[in-house]
């Protein structure tokens, strides 16, 4: 099945606890259906003291369903992604504006 959610997509949160943010797709991870976002549904990383690295306290993007997630639209809205053959290719295209993405 082909991909509605890559990284690099710009996307907006529709449930939990950060609901409304906006951020960018780092990775995804099609096997479990989830995705990272860049600065979403972010946790706190105890990291031990090393000779290389301070340590403490570090705030890590935590992985997030992708049924939660929404593409924004040119309009900055959220939108659903459709497949449509443009010529020989496959495209997305956001279903609010009709635009290729």
């Amino acid at each position: 099945m082909a991909a509605k959610l890559r990284k690099g997509d710009k996307v907006i949160v529709l449930a939990g606890k950060d609901k409304g943010k906006t951020g960018e797709i780092s990775s995804v991870d099609p096997t479990s259906g989830k995705a990272i976002v860049d600065g979403v549904n972010m946790a706190i990383r105890h990291v031990k003291q090393s000779q290389n690295d301070q340590g403490g306290r570090t705030p890590k993007a935590m992985p997030i369903q992708l049924s939660n997630l929404a593409i924004v639209d040119a309009n900055g809205k959220a939108t659903r992604v459709g497949f449509r053959m443009d010529g020989d290719n496959k495209v997305r295209y956001a279903k609010t504006t009709g635009d290729a993405i």
